[in-house]
């Protein structure tokens, strides 16, 4: 036996078919393919669904990018007022009768950074001193905890400068 001997198992290499090669090699004419028709012809276009109402035209159009924006236009808080959360109980870190404020709750590390809309009070937990919290915008229970205990909350913002609730106290 050489090396030259050497030759593949018997039924174990096909041959390659080579179609539309003309009609005397058996696979002309329609490639074998069969006759007429998309399978024949080609490719259908990309995202064809036979006839049904593609996808990409069955959602509704992107209207462009924006904050909390996803694909295809739906608007998740595009418009939205985004607030940095404080809860009232990590306001107990404080000394009795200190002014709060975003800048010295981002000082102290309680708050890691300011959002667009500012700073928000929540009611969750306990507050036992009196406190001048100065924040964008108030629970109404986180209002009440505050006042009750014998603190102030004033509410800070663009249109409205300043509010104090202890000015609006005063009126009545």
């Amino acid at each position: 036996m050489n090396l030259s001997d050497l030759r593949p198992a018997a039924g174990s290499v096909k041959r390659r078919k080579r179609v539309g090669r003309g009609i005397g090699s058996g696979h002309g004419v329609s490639s074998t393919r069969g006759d007429k028709g998309d399978k024949a012809r080609g490719q259908a276009k990309l995202g064809f669904e036979g006839g049904q109402t593609p996808l990409h035209r069955r959602l509704p159009k992107q209207r462009g990018l924006g904050v909390g924006l996803t694909a295809r236009g739906f608007n998740t808080g595009r418009y939205k007022t985004h607030y940095t959360i404080v809860n009232v109980s990590e306001l107990e870190v404080f000394d009795a009768g200190t002014v709060v404020t975003p800048e010295l709750l981002k000082e102290r590390g309680i708050v890691q950074e300011l959002k667009a809309g500012g700073l928000k009070i929540l009611a969750n937990g306990e507050l036992s001193k009196a406190l001048t919290v100065r924040a964008n915008k108030f629970s109404g229970s986180a209002e009440d905890k505050i006042t009750e205990v014998g603190g102030t909350f004033v509410v800070i913002g663009d249109d409205n400068e300043e509010s104090d609730e202890t000015e609006e106290a005063t009126a009545e």
